[in-house]
């Protein structure tokens, strides 16, 4: 049966729980441990599919469709464990799966209550799959005293109790903050903090506090002494130049040990830390730079692009390369020349989205990298404005455009070489949807097969002819338009089993130019980069040689 780690925070948020979560999965698999991890959310949202990037970050995918939060990226780059429905859920979710047994009598005619129904709920949840691995992790989004997540936090405290002893531990991020004025670290808060988790019953094990600077040895024994800490167990975590090198940083504090040794587990076995100095490596010894720009309507966060983020950074370890990624607005473009912002990067990405703002612009990045023989990455959203670019200055259609901004704008303005997807093969059956259905869990979502053409440089790039990839749309290039569009140098070079489904677009003649309707960047990992963004790299790199 596995054991429990609960990985909570406090006096503030962002303070790096999901980090903190994914490098202590890494350092007990480098000890020979399998370890799952899964994320715990308080908002209202049955999932984040539906919120806006600005609100909570991207929407990572998982294999088998469920949309959830960009903290289950952190997960599976760090841990290279798949994640799974069963590995996200939040209050939303929580209370309506309780509504719907309401509805259907499962209660028997209770009155439904926070407890024992929706507590009972989550420790369900909790319980799923605890015979498969050593450790589980489980991390609690907000900050204690969060009034949306009692419930979460009562649940734990019941299911920890009612667990053989010594088999959960609780983990608790705080904050010590450094007042300039005083020249001090500043203790108290952490110690209110831990105070507030011991008034609903918890106490932590572990103590991981954030700090700008160095802990001096007589504050973390304040801190072990007023917490009810033992001293060992206070880990040090100071911001790093890379999330790349939290692994090998909480080993050196010792975190691992800690939690090994709040378990009794003892003597532990010693880890192998040669993957993740190796990932150091590559970045710290990297030869050269490339600079990439990405072209997208959500550059003001760039937590709306986390996954591009850090499998651009993969692809530069791939290839000993350090890569400048650059945010550019796409809707400057819809009124300025691309080429005065465009012309000095070695290769363009245009990522997803959703809406018709910023979209004309991400078409002339298209042109320009096109025209000017630039490599160029469109992913989702922006492998349809690849397409649309060529539609209209390639294949003689002029009004070349997507049902979805004509839906959001209410007339039909466009030819719809990329249409709304009514039909589609899930498995062994079909799934159908409307235009008008609910938007919420609605997209062909998760992992589906693609076929790539022999010979292509998709082919080549993924050294074979069947993939499988991750998808997050419901918006799909027209097939009908295949023959018009390859005439004209656009290549149709991966469909679904089918036939029917344009996965992949490449044009024909160009040193790198690939549009996917899927999205490779959810499956890339530091130890195992994704080849597209290896490739893509290598290309960028080809370039910058050449400038």
């Amino acid at each position: 049966m596995a054991r429990y780690i609960f990985i909570t925070g406090g006096v503030v948020s962002s303070l790096g729980k999901g980090l903190a979560s994914a490098a202590l999965g890494a350092l007990l698999q480098a000890r020979g441990y399998t370890v799952r991890l899964r994320k715990l959310d308080p908002y209202l949202n049955v999932d984040p599919g539906t919120m806006s990037p600005f609100e909570h970050g991207e929407v990572f995918v998982t294999d088998d469709g469920a949309e959830t939060d960009l903290d289950l990226g952190h997960y599976e780059r760090f841990t290279g464990v798949s994640a799974r429905q069963t590995d996200s859920i939040s209050s939303g979710r929580i209370y309506s799966n309780v509504l719907e047994k309401e509805r259907r009598g499962d209660y028997l005619g209770k009155t439904i209550q926070v407890i024992p129904h929706v507590t009972n709920e989550i420790k369900d949840f909790l319980r799923i799959g605890a015979d498969e691995v050593d450790f589980m992790l489980c991390e609690i989004g907000g900050t204690v005293g969060d009034i949306e997540g009692l419930p979460f936090f009562e649940a734990i405290r019941q299911f920890i109790h009612e667990r053989p002893r010594g088999q959960s531990i609780l983990m608790h991020l705080t904050l010590l903050p450094y007042l300039a004025a005083s020249g001090e670290l500043k203790t108290k808060p952490t110690q209110h903090s831990v105070k507030e988790l011991q008034s609903i019953g918890l106490a932590p094990d572990v103590l991981v506090c954030r700090s700008e600077h160095p802990i001096p040895e007589k504050e973390r024994e304040k801190i072990a002494l007023f917490c009810n800490v033992r001293k060992d167990h206070v880990i040090p975590a100071y911001d790093l130049k890379t999330i790349y090198e939290a692994p090998l940083a909480y080993h050196r504090a010792g975190l691992d040990q800690a939690v090994l040794d709040a378990f009794g587990i003892s003597p532990a076995p010693k880890p192998n830390l040669t993957r993740w100095e190796d990932v150091m490596d590559r970045m710290t010894n990297a030869e050269g730079t490339v600079r990439v720009a990405i072209v997208g309507k959500y550059t003001q966060l760039e937590d709306a692009y986390k996954s591009i983020a850090e499998a651009l950074t993969h692809g530069g370890m791939a290839n000993r390369t350090r890569v400048k990624a650059e945010w550019i607005d796409a809707e400057i473009f819809e009124n300025e020349d691309p080429a005065a912002y465009l012309q000095n990067f070695h290769a363009i990405l245009v990522p997803g989205g959703f809406g018709e703002r910023g979209t004309e612009g991400k078409i002339k990045a298209a042109q320009f990298a096109r025209e000017k023989k630039i490599p160029y990455l469109g992913i989702c959203l922006g492998m349809q404005m690849a397409v649309i670019e060529s539609a209209r200055n390639l294949a003689g259609l002029p009004n070349a455009g997507s049902e979805e901004f004509d839906h959001e704008f209410g007339e039909k303005r466009f030819t719809p070489v990329v249409y709304h997807l009514k039909e589609w093969v899930q498995g062994n059956h079909t799934v159908r949807r409307k235009s008008d259905d609910a938007k919420g869990g609605t997209m062909r979502l998760g992992a589906y097969t693609a076929s790539l053409k022999v010979g292509s440089r998709v082919a080549e790039v993924y050294g074979g002819t069947v993939i499988e990839e991750r998808h997050r749309h419901r918006y799909e290039v027209d097939i009908k338009y295949r023959d018009q569009l390859e005439a004209c140098g656009l290549i149709f070079s991966g469909l679904s089993p089918d036939g029917k489904l344009p996965e992949i677009v490449e044009v024909k003649d160009h040193p790198w130019f690939i549009g996917v309707q899927f999205h490779p960047e959810l499956k890339s990992k530091p130890f195992a980069p994704h080849p597209l963004f290896a490739d893509f790299v290598r290309a960028a790199k080809e370039v910058e040689r050449l400038v």
